[in-house]
Order: structure tokens, then C-alpha cells, then sequence
């Protein structure tokens, strides 16, 4: 699969723009990222671009260099979400003592109802005056706003971790080995007892800085219509307590939520945070916070 996922960055910068995604209008991925759209510090604008599918590969055209391998795209899609992402929704359900398909039922495949996407990512080389202004952070820590996210294992390192201890921590690259995410509408969901990863991506380390690091990925959502709310029936929430991220009369449904951190991500000014090296925003409700 990375073979062909090089292939959306074969395309000529003319075709690339009419499948440019609407990602302000709409608060969507599909289609193309490209370099600079994103503001990452002290001026600087990234150099990461990126391709993305709905899980129904067949909803939009795509590039002519993608089309021939539709089908073996359709299948991998198919393959992330029946034997990765569903067994992990049902073992996460069970850790909540709830019904195994709780959180199935609320992400479906290849529907309109859902904004679930599948990646190519490409991040390219950046200039040493643009590495010092943003401290050599590609993007800063954040958390993903879907449910979980999937990120195939691939041997350039600059994905970073961070732990309670609020260090970060380089991720190990391992053939053919997946690193799972959790994101924001989870942790709402589990009332915080599934807690958003926190991650960031950093400057890969001096052996590997002069190339590019291509990445698949695939980002579960929810179902738009899901209200994000703690599902309180859960026996483990009703022992151990739940921690909420807004107001539950203020919880916004996943497509709302969605749309909101899409649309803003990288365009918005933020401020100071109360805890050190913390940015914060307010979006949908939610306070939204940024680690550098």
C-alpha cells in the first residue's frame, strides 16, 4: 500500500487543485491537503501534504494516477475497518462493561452518515530557518477529534508521544505494526476513561532529515449524528466516576464536532494556556489545547 502511496503526489500541481478538498467551506479532508495551508508557528506554514478517501472510495472522482488501484485501495479500507478497528470498538466496549457492539454501531462503513477518512500523508524537508522559529516541531502536540486513528508503521521517525509525565517519546517503527490513537470523541464517549492520545510530529533525527516521510492512515469518526456525550450506563463509569470535557446540555454531536476542528485547525489564532507550554481554543463548546 505505501507504493501506491506515493502516487497522489506524482500528480501534477494543475489536476492536484481540482480535487483540492473543501476543508474551510465544509469542515471535510476529502481530497487533497496541500503544503502551507496549515499556520504552525512563528510564522512558518507546514510542508505536509496529504490525500484523503471517504471509506466509499467510489463517492468522489480521484486523480487519473489513482484509479487503476481503486479497488485494492477499496480492500485495504475494507481490511482497516472489519479487522483492525471493529475487533478493538468491541474489546473497548467490554472494558466499559457495555454491550460489545456500542461503539460499532456508531461508526458505520461507507456511509454518508460518516466523515471516516483514509490517508496518504507526505511530509517533506523543511528549511533550517523555518526548523529554528518552530523549534524543529512539524505540528504541535494535539489530539485527533475523531474516535480512533490507525497510522501504518513506516521507518521515518518523527511521530512523538506524550506521557502523563509530559515528556515526549519517540514511536519505535516495527514492520508491518500498527500505532493506535485514541482521539477526542472517544474520550467523550468513555467519559474520560479512554484517554485522547497526545502526540505530536517533530523533525525526524539527523540520519534521516533529508527525506520525505510518507504515511497511511486511517481516521475513524463517529457517525455525524452522534451526540458526544459519556454513556453513563456504563457499570465501570457508574464505579469509577466521570470526567467531562463541556456541559452535557452543551455536548456537540460528532459531525458538528468534526466539521468545527477541521475547518479551524491551523487557521486560528491561540492564546496562552494556564499550564506552561500549552495553547488553547474554544471550538464547538470544547476547549481545544495545543503542546508545544
Amino acid at each position: 500500500m505505501f507504493d501506491i502511496a506515493e502516487l497522489p503526489f506524482t500528480v501534477g500541481e494543475e489536476e492536484k487543485q481540482k480535487y483540492v478538498a473543501k476543508i474551510q467551506e465544509v469542515g471535510s479532508y476529502q481530497g487533497y491537503k496541500l503544503r502551507q495551508f496549515w499556520h504552525i508557528d512563528a510564522g512558518v506554514r507546514d510542508q505536509i501534504e496529504h490525500y484523503n478517501f471517504h471509506t466509499d472510495v467510489t463517492l468522489k472522482e480521484h486523480p487519473e494516477a489513482l484509479r487503476p488501484f481503486l479497488p485494492e485501495i477499496d480492500g485495504f479500507v475494507r481490511h482497516n475497518y472489519f479487522n483492525i478497528l471493529l475487533p478493538l470498538f468491541r474489546l473497548l466496549a467490554l472494558g466499559l462493561e457495555l454491550p460489545e457492539e456500542t461503539f460499532v454501531e456508531k461508526s458505520t462503513l461507507a456511509s454518508p452518515l460518516s466523515d471516516t477518512y483514509f490517508r496518504f500523508m507526505k511530509y517533506y524537508p523543511r528549511s533550517s530557518e523555518d526548523e529554528e522559529k518552530t523549534k524543529n516541531v512539524w505540528l504541535k502536540g494535539h489530539t485527533d477529534s475523531g474516535a480512533l486513528t490507525l497510522l501504518w508503521s513506516q521507518p521515518v521517525s518523527a511521530l512523538q508521544i506524550r506521557t502523563t509525565d509530559g515528556e515526549w517519546k519517540w514511536v519505535k517503527h516495527i514492520d508491518n505494526a500498527l500505532v493506535v490513537n485514541a482521539g477526542d470523541s472517544l474520550e467523550f464517549l468513555s467519559g474520560g476513561f479512554y484517554k485522547a492520545t497526545i502526540h505530536r510530529v517533530h523533525q525526524p533525527p539527523p540520519d534521516q532529515r533529508n527525506l520525505t516521510r510518507l504515511g497511511v492512515f486511517y481516521f475513524s469518526l463517529f457517525d455525524d449524528d452522534v451526540k458526544l456525550l459519556p454513556l453513563v450506563r456504563s457499570p465501570v463509569l457508574q464505579r469509577v466516576g466521570i470526567t467531562r470535557r463541556m456541559d452535557d446540555e452543551l455536548a456537540p454531536t460528532a459531525g458538528v464536532y468534526r466539521k468545527a476542528r477541521i475547518s479551524s485547525y491551523g487557521q486560528t489564532s491561540l492564546k496562552e494556556g494556564k499550564d506552561k507550554g500549552v495553547e488553547e481554543e474554544e471550538i464547538a463548546g470544547v476547549v481545544i489545547r495545543h503542546y508545544n
